[in-house]
């Protein structure tokens, strides 16, 4: 297979100064910076998309990357059958829906092959039943040098079900299965850390309580154990502060930047092959 990792890069706090203002943010909002953290990277990878280029959010949902692609010609993809409600088995969310460019299955987008200079695809892939004909979906659909940016959980509580079919999205899955099809220079940035999931299933048990239709003795122990943790919480944040390489064990999960690169016949990365 392919090597796409070209010297990709790995952000480790580690390797990086001390930053007094960054360590105490840290502190403070141990468990909770898990959707903070992925705006900031879509947002911040969105600019390296040059003007004027056409993008596909695919699984786009609400569509809340838009407002950073003023300068591209975005066009919104979703299947658009959750209806916010779901099945009441995991966690669920009302939802707005925008007015979509293409409603579709994210595996057969109704586009030419070679249509987009860019797809973005955040949160998606554990609510598809095959990832892997997605990418393969993704690869057809960009043109050749074409930046692919992606993001989805490593862990994840069932959340929009029936809608939610798998989890564990790690490095080495997309490390293995993006030079499959066809993509080099892969970027892997780590959201969070051990220490930050932890911490944010602290923060989030009042709410599993509720969701579960507990007694209520039992939300006055969650809701007593939410104060009486905040010193666990406090002891999270510091080791979080200094614990990036636990992300190696578990994290919230993987944002990634890849380039569509030659593909041989069968659809396969040439070994030669390179971003152009």
């Amino acid at each position: 297979m392919t090597n796409i990792l070209n010297g990709a890069s790995r952000v480790r706090d580690n390797d990086r100064p001390f930053n007094a203002r960054k360590a105490l943010r840290q502190l403070v909002a141990v468990g909770l910076r898990n959707e903070v953290n992925r705006i900031d990277w879509v947002r911040q990878t969105l600019q390296r998309v040059p003007a004027h280029a056409r993008i596909l959010d695919a699984g786009c949902g609400e569509q809340q990357y838009r407002k950073f692609c003023s300068h591209l010609v975005y066009i919104g993809q979703d299947f658009a059958k959750f209806d916010g409600l779901g099945d009441d088995r995991g966690l669920q969310r009302h939802m707005e829906r925008p007015a979509l460019d293409i409603t579709s299955d994210i595996a057969s987008i109704p586009e030419p092959d070679g249509s987009f200079d860019a797809i973005l695809c955040t949160e998606v892939f554990e609510h598809i039943p095959d990832p892997i004909a997605a990418l393969r979906e993704f690869s057809r659909l960009l043109k050749p040098g074409g930046q692919l940016i992606l993001t989805a959980p490593f862990c994840s509580l069932s959340h929009y079900t029936p809608y939610h079919f798998c989890t564990g999205f790690n490095r080495y899955w997309y490390e293995h299965h993006l030079g499959e099809f066809g993509f080099a220079g892969l970027e892997v940035t780590e959201n969070g850390n051990y220490f930050e999931f932890i911490a944010q299933e602290l923060w989030r048990i009042p709410a599993v309580v509720k969701k579960a239709r507990m007694p209520a003795g039992c939300r006055l122990v969650a809701n007593a154990l939410a104060v009486f943790a905040l010193p666990l919480l406090g002891a999270l944040g510091f080791l979080s502060w200094r614990g990036q390489k636990s992300a190696d064990l578990l994290c919230f999960g993987y944002h990634v930047f890849a380039r569509r690169v030659r593909k041989s016949e069968d659809g396969l990365a040439k070994e030669d092959g390179s971003a152009e």
